[in-house]
């Protein structure tokens, strides 16, 4: 067996890091045979101490753990151990050897304690730490706290590697001890340990009581801060590291409090706090506390011992509404942003200098679909955005059109993936609120529940997931809310999708035709000069400034406008919510220019109406039937071009120069929509298409521009008012509100 000298070692978390979807070449590497089959899922356990008559043991690849009779769940670490009869240490040795990653293999090199003489002995050099011995007595002496008072906290002297250390237990609600921390030494980025299988979590939630009473608790970073607090009556929770709140475990526990202080530490942790903050549900009722001079109250309280109560209640009186610091970063952010968009704030034709640029980026021919994703995606500043389906066959050009449009966005508007497991969306740390989901293939939804917590998060606005979670005190419920409100953008070679899903998106397609693929390959040609011209900053500089100021949108002929749809179809009700949300995301993209009604509110125009009208009447006309899409009436004119009862797809194919997989997908989605029919009843022969119902006339479902003014005109006439627009936070599915006055 191959492994390496005492005097050797892998680091923990660059063997964590290599290992992480390698675990299987681990097994391989021992010569376990673990791939299940249908007939032998299980295998003879491999381990020494395990004599396995039956065999009982598998290898679970999706968890990347091994289960069996003679255990309840092992890592690829513990496999290694058991098999090979040797320690943490030596395993992480010989996975690295079995990954064939000896650059992961470090010599040792033996270290001198501070105090002068002698190599410390290996039990002490593990993991590259070096205890050089730290007691409780020193600690107490550090902060200036009383010995009895920290030892009634629960701290005290331990043995850790061989050295004197300070155990700092981290107590449950209940009192129970939920982790335990040492420090090892008394400064230095080294001096804290976790005691293995500990879970972090805010530390004195057993005092927590002492916060409820007193309507307030003041959040500081680190356990000699809360223990300096504490020894003054203030009440107090500390993170064990500035960047370890946790916002599903945390926040639930403060739901209770009107007031959170929150100490800021003139460093990198303040920022990373800041950083946290900004994301949380606990932002509103937080104060910020600034102790001008000093790092954190365990320094204020060692500088100004007899006057730390005074100074640090000073301190808690002048600190900052956590909103009046955001509210003024923002405006500076919107001010910067406006200055950096320049003339497009005053442009009156936003989407039309938007299509002017695509050619220079590398799109053509997609115009329509473009300004449709770009509208949809500025929806994200609202209570229900537009999500979008981009639809069409592999290398059509869906993705790439939608990498464009992403292109004019700031990154921190949408979350894209190519895929992602079931549970990702509840358990992720993102922020989801008003932005944009953005999935690259409907496929990488994953499963009908990663499709449920999408649908949950677009029409309910959030996800409240519960799940049973395993604790000292048995199963529990725990629930996870994920905010919104977030849109949703997917790409699918797929005709439809799940129904569910379908009603809620607005379809688009990408051109399939022959003269489509001609301009592209022009434009690849031409490759080099590609987005060089292209001002991407101001364009996201306009999305930017969008997200501060006035907001709320109102179409003050929105009623008008429903009287003159059509109700064809049921799904016309959250159509026409879809409809309202693109003209009030024109209207604000022209913000600059249009005017306010009393409320301060932005008033659409018919021009607002006019523009997203030109996109999407087609698609609307169509999701209701009141119109075939140009494409299916070319394939089933070709059938009737050919002049038999029936035909193949080849044969369309060949009549209308296209690829036969575009032609195959023109024709599923005819036979869908019960256009074309499949005379074959065999499965595996080709299909033998024939005519099927007859195609609708084309149908107006939207008014045009000139016929909702002069509705508008002789109601403004004749009534003295228009209506607004009902807000998007509405059931999407409703009816519309009746009419209420809007002084003109």
């Amino acid at each position: 067996m191959p492994i390496s000298g005492a005097d050797c070692y892998v680091a923990t978390t660059d063997i964590r890091v290599a290992i992480r979807g390698r675990e299987t070449d681990i097994l391989d590497g021992l010569g376990i045979d673990w791939k299940p089959r249908k007939a032998r899922p299980h295998i003879h356990c491999p381990y020494r101490d395990h004599a396995d008559g039956n065999p009982s043991w598998r290898w679970d690849a999706l968890k990347a753990r091994a289960f069996c009779t003679c255990t309840k769940s092992d890592s690829i670490f513990d496999v290694l151990m058991k098999i090979e009869g040797i320690d943490f240490d030596r395993a992480k040795i010989r996975a690295a050897e079995l990954l064939k990653r000896s650059d992961l293999i470090k010599e040792r090199h033996a270290r001198k304690r501070r105090a002068g003489g002698g190599d410390l002995p290996p039990e002490q050099q593990r993991n590259g730490a070096t205890p050089a011995g730290y007691r409780l007595a020193d600690y107490a002496a550090d902060k200036r706290l009383p010995i009895e008072f920290l030892r009634s906290l629960g701290l005290a002297d331990i043995t850790y590697q061989g050295a004197t250390a300070v155990k700092i237990p981290y107590f449950a609600a209940g009192g129970t001890e939920a982790a335990v921390r040492f420090r090892i030494a008394p400064d230095g980025k080294d001096r804290f340990r976790w005691r293995k299988r500990s879970k972090p979590c805010l530390y004195g939630l057993n005092r927590f009581g002492e916060a409820l009473e007193a309507g307030y608790v003041i959040i500081v970073e680190g356990e000699s801060d809360a223990q300096t607090l504490w020894q003054h009556a203030f009440p107090a929770l500390g993170l064990s590291g500035a960047g370890n709140w946790n916002e599903q475990r945390d926040a639930p526990l403060l739901a209770e409090l009107a007031t959170i202080y929150v100490v800021i530490e003139p460093d990198k942790g303040g920022e990373t706090v800041m950083k946290w903050l900004r994301r949380s549900s606990i932002a509103p009722r937080v104060q910020l506390v600034h102790l001008n001079g000093f790092k954190d109250p365990s320094a204020l309280y060692i500088d100004n011992t007899d006057g730390f109560c005074a100074v640090f209640q000073r301190a808690l009186d002048e600190a900052e509404p956590y909103q009046a610091m955001a509210d003024r970063e923002a405006e500076a952010e919107a001010a910067a942003a406006r200055a950096a968009a320049g003339v497009l704030l005053s442009e009156p034709d936003i989407l039309g200098r938007f299509a002017s640029e695509l050619p220079r980026a590398g799109l053509v021919g997609e115009e329509k679909n473009a300004k449709v994703l770009y509208l949809a995606l500025t929806s994200r500043l609202f209570d229900r955005p537009v999500s979008v389906a981009v639809k069409g066959v592999s290398s059509g050009g869906k993705s790439f059109t939608l990498e464009t449009v992403l292109r004019f966005l700031p990154g921190q508007a949408y979350w894209s993936r190519t895929a992602m497991s079931e549970r990702a969306l509840a358990y992720s740390d993102e922020d989801f609120r008003h932005r944009f989901i953005v999935i690259y293939e409907a496929a990488g939804m994953a499963s009908d529940f990663g499709s449920y917590l999408i649908r949950s998060l677009l029409s309910e606005g959030r996800i409240d997931y519960e799940f049973p979670e395993k604790t000292k005190d048995g199963m529990r419920p725990r629930v996870i809310r994920k905010e919104g409100p977030a849109g949703l953008i997917v790409t699918t070679t797929a005709t439809s999708l799940h129904p569910e899903n379908e009603t809620r998106l607005l379809s688009l397609n990408v051109k399939d035709t022959p003269e489509q693929t001609a301009a592209v390959m022009h434009m690849l040609a031409l490759g080099q000069d590609i987005g060089a011209t292209v001002d991407y900053a101001r364009w996201q500089a306009l999305q930017k400034s969008l997200e501060a100021g006035e907001r709320r949108v109102v179409v003050p002929f929105a009623t008008r406008l429903a009287k003159l749809v059509p109700p064809v179809a049921v799904r016309l009700r959250r159509d026409f919510r879809l409809l309202l949300a693109l003209i009030h995301a024109h209207a604000l993209l022209h913000r600059e220019l249009r005017e306010r009604d009393n409320q301060g509110r932005i008033l659409a125009t018919i021009d607002d109406y006019a523009a997203v009208r030109a996109l999407v009447a087609d698609l609307f006309a169509e999701g209701v039937d009141a119109t075939v899409k140009p494409e299916t009436r070319e394939t089933v004119a070709a059938i009737r071009a050919l002049g038999k009862d029936e035909v193949s797809i080849t044969e369309i194919a060949k009549f209308l120069k296209l690829d036969t997989g575009t032609a195959s997908r023109r024709v599923k989605d005819a036979r869908s929509r019960g256009y074309l029919a499949n005379n074959e009843t065999r499965k595996g022969r080709p299909l033998r298409i024939a005519l099927g119902d007859p195609m609708p006339s084309d149908r107006q479902i939207l008014p045009s521009p000139t016929e909702l003014a002069e509705c508008c005109t002789v109601a403004g006439l004749s009534e003295g008012y228009v209506t607004p627009s009902p807000l998007l936070e509405d059931d999407p599915a409703g009816p519309i509100p009746a009419e209420e006055e809007a002084v003109i």
